[in-house]
């Protein structure tokens, strides 16, 4: 086997150095009922919820609702901005916080020996 192309309806086939090719198989996708309510698990990863409506565990063929796939393409990011920006500041707001303790409790050792001289 010499490499690995995948068609625009989801069709995988192996080429050979002979100059043969196979039908490996074809790429299924899932239909929900409504795909807006499906459950984010993280990532690019979903889960079916009560108002995505349950998957019949038969795959949908690529092309039966007018789609296709394309190869060799990158994919956009899938990074939460607005969740990961909340974080950050989350976090410097952590951090301001605990520098300001440690600034506090300096200066209240600091009067604690100046009152001991």
């Amino acid at each position: 086997m010499s490499g690995v192309t995948i068609q625009h309806d989801g069709r995988i086939y192996a080429s050979y150095d002979n100059g043969m090719s196979r039908l490996l198989g074809q790429i299924a996708t899932a239909e929900f009922s409504n795909a807006s309510g499906l459950e984010k698990q993280g990532d690019n990863l979903y889960k079916s919820s009560q108002n995505s409506g349950e998957f019949n565990g038969i795959g949908v063929e690529v092309t039966a609702g007018g789609g296709y796939m394309t190869t060799g393409v990158l994919e956009m990011s899938n990074v939460d901005l607005s969740a990961e920006f909340t974080e950050m500041i989350t976090t410097q707001r952590g951090f301001q916080a605990n520098s300001r303790i440690i600034t506090v409790s300096d200066t209240l050792l600091e009067e604690l020996v100046n009152l001991k001289r």
